[in-house]
């Protein structure tokens, strides 16, 4: 039987009613306990590396993650993450980019109620999790949840307290899980080895706009970061004029080498700048990156491992527009 390394970090799968709300409490060998049927078709092992709200994740928590993965790479066959659900999204894209083309498995997964409820989803996703972990076609990095399998880069919280909170965002589920059976959708070629990133740039913003807004919140973003993440409206439109300003505030900032993403605020479908003038005038103007159908977990993680890895443009641009994980298609 193949060996799965459980790594827990807490979140609601893992936590119990206190005074003050939900926290993360029970120790991973109390997880594993939950859902013995699990060692009918693995050798599960478990170590944890912290316990926290998923909300309280920082980068070096991601690092501690990948580096968990790299120490233990060559022991085990895959691998499962428990993770709390508010920033599992964000964990899956940049563990795509710190760990990619691994032959072997990186699952995500949690729930909505803790594991210690009669009512709770984590049983049957901490089952399903391993399930694939251990399948033979399983590789990369993915979300297991309520029997979907979502490419790490294409996943979404969609609702707040739904068992089904996930979705795939503009690309299909690699896989469903039912009854106890894997239906694979997409099964990609396998590589050899993976390659381990494990420098991040945290120094990356995002600027949501709203009608009206003032363009100093644009210019106080791109003076904290080294790139800033816009997100306009449509298929990618910023508005121009003297009213806004915004022109004069990217122009100030790209002189200063600030590197700019334009994304859009519809979850679905993603930005096409060229269609009206409000999103080509931007980007005939100025050496901007546009991101597509890209998701904003998958754009700012993305930009926290490039510039982990260089400050020159050219390569910046490069490695942006690089498909890692089906994070971009096109």
């Amino acid at each position: 039987m193949k060996k799965i390394l459980m790594i827990a970090t807490g979140g609601t799968i893992a936590s119990r009613s206190g005074p003050e709300g939900l926290e993360p409490e029970l120790a991973p060998d109390e997880l594993l306990s939950r859902v013995p049927e699990i060692r009918d078709f693995c050798e599960p092992d478990c170590v944890q590396i912290f316990s926290i709200d998923s909300t309280n994740i920082t980068p070096e928590h991601w690092i501690k993650i990948a580096e968990t993965i790299r120490d233990n790479y060559g022991k085990y066959d895959g691998f499962v993450v428990c993770h709390g659900t508010d920033t599992m999204a964000y964990t899956a894209a940049v563990l795509s980019y710190m760990v990619q083309h691994s032959p072997k498995p990186i699952v995500l997964t949690g729930s909505q109620k803790p594991i210690d409820r009669e009512d709770t989803d984590g049983r049957i996703n901490l089952r399903d999790s391993f399930l694939y972990a251990a399948s033979g076609t399983a590789s990369d990095v993915v979300i297991v949840f309520q029997g979907k399998v979502i490419a790490g880069t294409r996943a979404k919280k969609i609702r707040t307290k739904s068992f089904n909170a996930f979705d795939s965002v503009d690309f299909p589920e690699l896989a469903r899980i039912r009854d106890g059976k894997i239906i694979p959708y997409i099964v990609a070629p396998k590589r050899e080895t993976p390659e381990f990133y494990l420098s991040l740039n945290r120094k990356v913003g995002l600027v949501c706009l709203t009608p009206g807004m003032d363009s100093g919140l644009l210019d106080v973003c791109f003076r904290l970061n080294d790139a800033v993440v816009l997100s306009g409206y449509g298929t990618g439109g910023i508005p121009d004029g003297e009213y806004y300003g915004f022109y004069d505030v990217i122009g100030k900032w790209q002189d200063k080498g600030k590197t700019l993403v334009v994304t859009t605020q519809v979850q679905s479908e993603g930005s096409d700048m060229s269609i009206y003038r409000v999103g080509r005038g931007l980007k005939d103007r100025f050496s901007l990156l546009e991101s597509y159908d890209m998701t904003y977990e998958s754009i700012l993680t993305k930009l926290m491992w490039i510039l982990g890895q260089t400050k020159d443009a050219g390569k910046i641009r490069e490695l942006f527009y690089k498909s890692v994980n089906y994070d971009l298609i096109g």
